[in-house]
């Protein structure tokens, strides 16, 4: 008997190699998704794909065993229970790739439970601590210093203020930060647009502060990058933020320029591009944005991703609720006082409590 997921026509199924070139540029252009997320992709196949072979195996033909299997050694190699969920929602996507096209006739992984410690509430930054390393790239940014290097130095801090600033104030990607192009900003307009996930472009307004940073940088500091490039007669970077060779920025690069501006922060925590994205979704929350404006705001297509920061404001909200709500704790205490100077007037004591 064939096994269920194998082709129903009976012809053999490509090799792991092939089938995974194809997904991939499936992935890039159909989907429209950036190489470095199918590099991530191509990498939890080739695993998988490495496993089943030890048993003369193939990712076509795998079943609903295979992958519980490939679950249990992820486990058992301490690899914690968010990487294997991300694993896991890869091979779904593979899997229901292949389902569509036809090329199996069930899904291995459609009754595989995803580890309940997926749904980890984001980290995020306080309001002052998120401040605090503002305050300190800004005064960078305003003394850079006064030897020969002044010019570059001073560049190089402007735009590590104007990165920072527009991480927080647009909840923006660091891909996204990389990505962005000297045209993609429209500072008389306050927004910028942006090319997300999927390549689905969106327009993310700015602050005040987010302005006033990427206008000095522009004026100030990219000039200044941009010369110490090479590039061919009457061509110029088109990339917004650039190296101190005058080229464009790495991923890698903004991760380690956003943990040397935060510090140690909060028992030796590490501060991330992201972690400043989900302060900026957290903080707005807090202060009562609505989850549809969040969820435009950051570019998630669906509103269920972002409703976890409701979760993550939840004292917020619980502080809020002791405040106003006609039973909460702070109301319940206001009614006694009024209860009892009712009480003392009643008894022709001294009225007029101040509450």
């Amino acid at each position: 008997m064939q096994p269920s997921s194998q082709k129903a026509s009976g012809e053999a199924p490509p090799g792991n190699a092939r089938i995974v070139r194809e997904y991939l540029a499936y992935l890039r252009v159909e989907k429209g998704m950036r190489p470095a997320t199918c590099e991530a992709y191509a990498r939890d196949l080739d695993q998988l794909a490495e496993q089943l072979e030890k048993r003369g195996g193939l990712l076509a033909t795998a079943l609903e065993e295979d992958i519980g299997g490939f679950m249990a050694h992820l486990r058992s190699n301490h690899v914690d229970a968010r990487s294997i969920a991300r694993k896991l929602s890869c091979l779904r996507g593979f899997y229901r790739w292949l389902l569509l096209d036809k090329r199996i006739a069930h899904d291995p992984t459609v009754n595989i439970e995803t580890p309940a410690s997926w749904k980890i509430l984001p980290k995020s930054l306080a309001e002052s601590e998120v401040s605090a390393m503002l305050e300190r790239s800004a005064l960078a940014a305003s003394n850079p210093g006064t030897s020969k290097h002044a010019p570059e130095a001073a560049a190089l801090a402007l735009r590590d203020h104007a990165i920072l600033e527009l991480l927080y104030a647009g909840g923006l990607r660091v891909g996204e930060i990389v990505a962005l192009g000297e045209e993609d900003l429209h500072l008389d307009q306050a927004r910028a647009q942006v090319r997300g996930k999927g390549d689905k472009e969106r327009i993310v307004p700015l602050g005040r502060r987010a302005v006033e940073a990427l206008d000095e940088y522009i004026k100030r500091g990219r000039t200044v990058l941009a010369c110490r490039g090479t590039y061919r007669a009457g061509m110029s970077p088109r990339a917004l933020f650039l190296s101190v060779r005058g080229r464009a920025l790495t991923r890698q690069w903004v991760w380690e320029m956003v943990r040397t501006a935060a510090g140690s922060i909060d028992g030796g925590r590490k501060a991330s591009p992201h972690m400043l994205r989900h302060s900026c979704a957290t903080h707005m929350v807090e202060h009562g944005a609505d989850l549809r404006s969040v969820q435009r705001l950051l570019g998630h297509a669906d509103i269920a991703t972002t409703q976890v920061y409701t979760h993550v404001a939840m004292e917020h909200l619980k502080r809020v609720h002791r405040e106003h709500h006609p039973r909460g704790k702070r109301r319940a205490i206001v009614s006694e006082l009024v209860v009892v100077s009712e009480d003392k007037g009643q008894d022709g004591d001294a009225v007029g409590v101040n509450v």
